[in-house]
């Protein structure tokens, strides 16, 4: 089920009590979309997420550590301005709309309490945060500044007057008398109409209370379904075509599988979209980078096949020099001005060979001409060779890079955009930013059956760092055969062939055959790997290693991930 109106509904009478009367200390805009309000109540700190992304619009208390950007958006500084400090008096949704308030109370620079509000808009496109004052109603920021043109059902713009948006007719099923009820069974005997009668269901929902109704049409079912919403748990569910979806409660009329519960639902809510969230604001973030990988690729893409053709043009020049020998030996029949001249090929048996002649030139400079094509297509080759080593390396280089991309996480894409700056592929930033060390801790680290430690790269530039000067020179180094992918390094000179699978699927999970069956990894000993002087980031040789075939499991290989 989407963030409908039951939903949220649900949510609060979780998350409300763990927030009224804190005070909201630190407020983060990590992504442009996304918010991160952090409270203090009873010694605990609660950071509350708050998303106005297209695609999944949400908010719910988070677990997750978000890395917020060096320079803070104009946005986020207006809130730091008018509501860090302050107190979450209440918080109320509009009727069962996707709207929620936050209401705030604080004291300005004269020292004169203010009262304000944090409307957020869960309306999927539309989606927005506004701040506003609660006496005057005046906006005074939003996260979606629209322009008037683009929406013209109200203004969204600091200083206007805070409306709300045109708000979708229907019965609130939470204040629902048994009288009510009656009457309105009475005016509409179908179940299927009755349901259309009630605001803030989504689909699920609606098909949900519906299939209650059709079992019993009474009072008794309709408040037996809605007070599912005031006992909110967090449960995942997969449909026939192994979507998952998430409920509050567990639905009995639709067609669905239980994967997972959990009795606190904000854990359930952030453990469910933390890796679409984490997806979501890594595409944010890596737009640039990726822009730039994709254009890189698609020229060497192209360089290649050039090459390969000039190559195949340069293998296959023999027949230059057969045409020139022929014109030197029947000299004597070509005459000046002719424009082509068939002579009997003797590496064929004699057989007829069409070649074309410049008119302009005597016939001793044509033969030359083709001498000279032949000689300058062979020596050629070496060159083209040279080249399609490189142009190979840049390319696999950059399949790294890509494969880093899909494989990080938002707070791994700063250190993928410095690589690619050190490179010369992106133009440094004016921004200050502070060079981040790279430590053990910035890598990704697991935990195998038995107790070992497996580290594992998440760039080219830490991939180097592990791997030619972490890793002790008895510890085992794992990698995908021939296929870009991170650097993992087994912590232990004497592994047990349970070892070598679990580090193997490790490596083959974080590379480009992540999604595929029978990965080949090579793995050796750590002083087998060299790399070669002036090589690309990530670039490493080695010799003597071995091989296994596993399929990676994502589920079995983050389970073993060291938070």
């Amino acid at each position: 089920m989407a963030f409908d109106g039951l939903f949220i509904h649900s949510l609060l009478t979780d998350l409300t009590p763990k927030l009224l009367k804190a005070k909201l200390t630190k407020i983060y805009q990590p992504f442009d979309y996304d918010l991160v309000l952090n409270f203090r109540k009873d010694r605990k700190n609660q950071k509350l997420l708050i998303s106005a992304n297209a695609q999944n619009p949400r908010f719910y208390i988070t677990n997750e550590n978000i890395v917020n950007p060096d320079v803070a958006p104009t946005f986020v500084m207006v809130l730091r301005k008018y509501l860090e400090g302050s107190i979450l008096n209440k918080v109320e949704q509009i009727g069962v709309e996707r709207i929620v308030n936050f209401h705030f109370s604080n004291r300005n620079e004269l020292g004169d309490e203010v009262q304000l509000v944090l409307s957020v808009e869960l309306m999927g496109k539309h989606s927005n945060v506004i701040l506003y004052n609660a006496t005057d109603n005046k906006i005074i920021d939003l996260l979606k500044r629209i322009n008037p043109d683009e929406n013209r059902a109200r203004l969204l713009l600091p200083h206007a007057s805070y409306e709300l948006p045109p708000l979708l007719s229907g019965l609130n099923g939470f204040n629902f008398s048994e009288e009510k009820f009656n009457k309105l069974k009475s005016e509409i005997p179908e179940p299927a109409d009755f349901v259309k009668s009630f605001n803030g269901l989504d689909g699920d929902d609606r098909k949900e209370f519906l299939g209650y109704l059709e079992d019993d049409f009474s009072y008794s079912s309709l408040k037996t379904f809605f007070d599912h919403f005031d006992r909110p748990k967090g449960y995942v569910l997969q449909t026939p075509r192994h979507k998952d979806r998430f409920f509050i409660y567990l639905p009995y009329h639709l067609d669905l599988t239980l994967i997972s519960s959990n009795q606190n639902v904000n854990a359930a809510l952030d453990d469910f979209y933390k890796e679409q969230a984490n997806k979501q604001w890594v595409r944010q973030k890596s737009k640039q980078i990726e822009n730039v990988v994709s254009n890189e690729r698609k020229k060497l893409a192209k360089k290649l096949v050039k090459l390969n053709k000039q190559l195949d043009q340069a293998e296959n020049s023999e027949s230059y020099r057969i045409k020139g020998e022929l014109l030197n030996t029947y000299l004597h029949e070509v005459k000046p001005g002719m424009t082509s001249i068939s002579l009997p090929n003797y590496y064929e048996n004699n057989q007829p060979l069409k070649i074309k002649l410049d008119p302009a030139l005597p016939p001793a400079r044509n033969a030359q001409k083709y001498f000279t094509r032949y000689q300058k297509l062979r020596n050629s080759i070496k060159h083209i060779n040279e080249q399609l080593k490189i142009t190979q390396e840049n390319l696999d280089y950059f399949d790294s890079v890509q494969t880093a991309i899909d494989n990080a996480e938002p707070q791994d894409i700063d250190a993928i955009r410095d690589e690619l700056t050190n490179q010369g592929y992106l133009k440094k930033q004016n921004v200050h930013q502070r060079k981040k060390k790279i430590t053990e801790k910035t890598l990704n680290e697991f935990k195998l059956d038995d107790g070992k430690v497996i580290l594992v790269g998440k760039n080219n530039y830490q991939n180097d760092w592990l791997t030619l000067k972490k890793a002790n020179k008895k510890d085992y180094w794992f990698h995908v055969k021939n296929i870009p992918g991170s650097h993992v390094i087994l912590q232990d000179e004497n592994p047990t062939d349970d070892d070598i699978k679990q580090a193997a699927e490790i490596a083959a999970y974080f590379s480009k055959a992540k999604h595929s069956a029978h990965v080949p990894v090579d793995y050796v000993q750590v002083k087998r790997i060299k790399k070669p002087n002036g090589a690309k980031p990530g670039f490493v040789i080695y010799t003597g290693q071995h091989s296994i075939e596993v399929t990676p499991h994502e589920k079995e290989v983050l389970s073993k991930r060291i938070q």
